[in-house]
C-alpha cells in the first residue's frame, strides 16, 4: 500500500447489499478518485435494533459475495467481530490504526450528513475521516456548520430500492435480478436467508 491510498468506507447492515449500495461505492470510487472502497457490515447498528433479518455472518457472506472479483472494494467484519453497538467512530479509529497512511472517506448519504452532529462523538470521526455524501440537485438543504470544511459532495442518483421490499420478493420467489447481483441472490436462496 502506497502512502496516498485513499480509502472510501461505506457501512451498513446491508440486509441484503443490493445494486444501489455498489453503484454509490462507484460513484464515491470515481468522484473522489478513491483506490478502493470498504464495506463495513454493521453487527449492531444502535439505530436499527430488531429490524435486522439476516445474521451478521450472513450479511457479511452476502457482501463478500457482492464484491467478488472487483479489486477495488472489500468486505469488512471489524464491527462484527468487536463486541457493542457498532459506533462510526470507533471503526473509523480502528480503520486509522489499520490503514495509518491512508486517507478515509465516509461516504454518506445527504440525511445521514444532516443528522451526523446528533451521533455518538462526531468530533472523532470528522478528526478520523473525511465525509462524503450525496448531492441530491433537487433537494435545497443547510447542511450544519459545524460540518463545514469537512465534507464533499458527489453527484449520485438514488434508487428507490428497498431491503424490506428485497427480503419479500426473494421469500415469495419473485425476480430481484434487476436490483440484486446474481452472487447475493445465490447466497441468499443457499443459506435459505429470507425464506429463500
Amino acid at each position: 500500500m502506497n502512502e496516498s491510498e485513499r480509502i472510501g468506507v461505506l457501512g451498513g447492515t446491508f440486509d441484503p447489499i443490493h445494486n444501489a449500495h455498489l453503484d454509490l461505492a462507484r460513484a464515491a470510487l470515481e468522484s473522489a478518485n478513491l483506490d478502493r472502497v470498504i464495506f463495513v457490515v454493521a453487527a449492531r447498528p444502535p439505530h436499527k435494533t430488531g429490524d435486522i433479518v439476516a445474521t451478521a455472518e450472513q450479511r457479511l457472506d452476502m457482501v463478500r459475495a457482492a464484491v467478488a472479483g472487483n479489486p477495488h472494494m472489500e468486505a469488512s467484519d471489524l464491527e462484527i467481530c468487536r463486541s457493542g453497538p457498532s459506533y462510526t467512530a470507533d471503526t473509523l479509529e480502528d480503520l486509522q490504526e489499520r490503514y495509518p497512511d491512508a486517507q478515509l472517506h465516509l461516504i454518506m448519504g445527504m440525511d445521514s450528513l444532516l443528522d451526523l452532529p446528533g451521533w455518538r462523538d462526531p468530533k472523532r470521526i470528522l478528526n478520523s475521516a473525511r465525509l462524503l455524501a450525496v448531492h441530491r440537485d433537487s433537494a435545497e438543504v443547510e447542511i450544519p456548520h459545524e460540518l463545514e470544511g469537512h465534507y464533499d459532495l458527489m453527484p449520485f442518483e438514488p434508487t428507490n430500492i428497498s431491503s424490506t421490499d428485497l427480503r419479500r420478493k426473494l421469500a415469495s420467489g419473485e425476480d430481484v435480478s434487476a436490483v440484486l447481483p446474481k452472487n447475493v441472490e445465490t447466497v441468499a436462496k443457499r443459506e435459505h436467508i429470507y425464506g429463500a
